[in-house]
């Protein structure tokens, strides 16, 4: 197993947070921003302390994915077998405190934990609507990762 710095396509985009008296504001995407690829839907997952959710195959949706509530630890496996990354994993920890965007691009497996000892959030911004036949599912212990 080889854990590289950048899987192919993805990427990771310095988000703002703007500090005001009455509660701060944590930009999530622009329409112009570097990832964007139109807009099909916007969903929040939770997630509990050391859970793991995954392993997830998108074939169409790019995913947008940031964290304003808790840590949670992203890992993307790449068996893309024309990539110049394949079989590599990539690890990524998002937080208020890491506040950036993980954009990634479809056909790669992803997976993630709860890692925050309170509440974890995970905002997703999808190129396209959720459709559960477009997206392919394995088991966590499939991919053989050591959590």
């Amino acid at each position: 197993m080889i854990v590289v710095d950048n899987i192919d396509g993805i990427l990771l985009t310095p988000l703002n947070v703007i500090n005001t008296s009455r509660g701060n504001v944590l930009h999530g995407m622009k329409v112009e921003d570097t990832g964007y690829s139109g807009f099909g839907e916007a969903y929040f997952s939770f997630i509990g302390t050391d859970v793991i959710k995954g392993w997830k195959r998108h074939h169409q949706m790019v995913l947008n994915l940031v964290v304003p509530v808790g840590i949670v630890r992203f890992v993307i496996y790449d068996d893309r077998k024309n990539s110049a990354t394949f079989n590599n994993y990539q690890e990524v920890t998002l937080s208020k405190n890491n506040y950036q965007r993980l954009t990634v691009p479809p056909m790669l497996w992803m997976a993630f934990q709860g890692i925050g000892q309170q509440e974890n959030m995970v905002l997703n911004i999808g190129n396209i609507p959720h459709e559960p036949n477009e997206a392919d599912l394995k088991q966590v212990e499939e991919l053989p990762f050591p959590w």
